[in-house]
């Protein structure tokens, strides 16, 4: 949970929270005293994360740091398709193209694409019927479905994966795996990381510059895109996993700056 001990005292946690400040930004500490204090109340012990000194470390990292966070720049689908468009037919360039079309698709977190096995896909007459089987937000497992019907334009998610799994001869286990410079496929999967590898390197390959692009950014285009094209929220939702409207307000922000904006009524 972090390097001290549980108890702990305010001057301590004080100091904690000053060194985590050079390394972290203003939410994760803050997720970090949540579950200190947590640690604390489940034990038994005095709480120090609401004393007046860990208060005022707090509000002098705020000021020091600001509280904005750094959010994942969405990708959005033109952009998306110039980078499909300079794919290849290699082995890694099939499980590129099916990771960020199923990831688009899906607006799954990165964590949760990694985790998809054959077995949580089944193709139908209709698409692709995904299950997730846990999330941040799921921790009790209770999964969700998610639909991906064929696309109408020339990048359909549900082609790429189908070509993808023939091509490996996946049967079980892992659907996005290592691929080697030889094109040798591994049995285990790849780690989230590698999504945000392979968004950048698929974005500097087509000529874009990655900075602010990670592998967030799937999710956020899909949602910033789906807004744009006008689908209601309700039905946004029912792929991203998202319990409210309030809940996905960040991924809207693009979406709203641009709605009907004063300047539109001047030039």
């Amino acid at each position: 949970m972090w390097g001290g001990s549980i108890p702990t005292d305010s001057a301590s946690l004080a100091r904690h929270l000053a060194d985590l400040s050079t390394t972290h930004a203003v939410a994760s500490i803050s997720r970090r005293i949540a579950a200190i204090a947590k640690a604390h109340a489940v034990a038994g012990h005095d709480n120090p994360c609401g004393s007046e000194l860990v208060s005022a470390t707090m509000r002098g990292i705020r000021r020091r740091l600001g509280t904005a966070q750094q959010q994942a720049r969405p990708l959005l689908r033109d952009d998306l398709f110039a980078i499909l468009d300079r794919l290849g037919n290699r082995p890694k360039d099939m499980r590129d193209r099916a990771m960020l079309l199923i990831g688009f698709a899906t607006a799954m977190r990165r964590s949760e694409l990694v985790a998809l096995n054959v077995e949580d896909v089944e193709t139908t007459s209709r698409g692709l019927m995904v299950t997730v089987r846990r999330s941040k937000t799921d921790q009790e497992g209770r999964g969700r479905q998610i639909a991906v019907p064929p696309g109408r334009t020339r990048h359909c998610p549900v082609a790429a994966f189908k070509e993808w799994v023939a091509f490996a001869q996946l049967e079980n286990g892992p659907i996005f795996r290592g691929v080697d410079r030889h094109g040798k496929i591994h049995l285990r999967g790849v780690s989230g990381e590698a999504v945000s590898h392979v968004i950048k390197a698929r974005l500097s390959d087509a000529g874009y510059d990655p900075a602010g692009f990670s592998g967030h950014s799937l999710r956020a285009g899909f949602v910033t895109a789906a807004a744009l094209a006008g689908a209601p929220s309700h039905k946004i939702r029912e792929t991203t996993g998202h319990r409210s409207d309030a809940s996905m307000t960040r991924y809207l922000r693009h979406v709203d700056l641009f709605h009907d904006p004063a300047i539109a009524r001047v030039l």
